[in-house]
């Protein structure tokens, strides 16, 4: 089975490119409905980001998860070579 961590770096790299593209898409609409372009973008990133969080509900889900789990295990490791230094273990 996939380690973890790549599985995040995939989550990750997935739902960044698929919330570029959706504010690429809401820009490229604005364009088209002869929006300037620095405002089609400025209003792109202003919905696009918001609604990302919200079509791409599970798949952020699935990367708060992995960065969490990836957290918890870094600070275990900290918390024991915290607990070499100090000689008590």
């Amino acid at each position: 089975m996939d380690k973890p961590d790549s599985t995040l770096g995939r989550d990750l790299a997935l739902y960044t490119a698929l919330r570029l593209v959706l504010v690429a898409v809401v820009a490229v609409a604005l364009v088209l409905f002869d929006v300037p372009l620095l405002v089609s973008i400025a209003v792109g990133l202003v919905v696009g980001f918001p609604l990302g969080l919200l079509l791409f509900r599970g798949l952020n889900t699935r990367v708060t998860a992995g960065l969490a789990e990836r957290h918890k295990g870094r600070n275990a490791e900290r918390a024991r070579l915290r607990s070499q230094l100090r000689g008590d273990a």
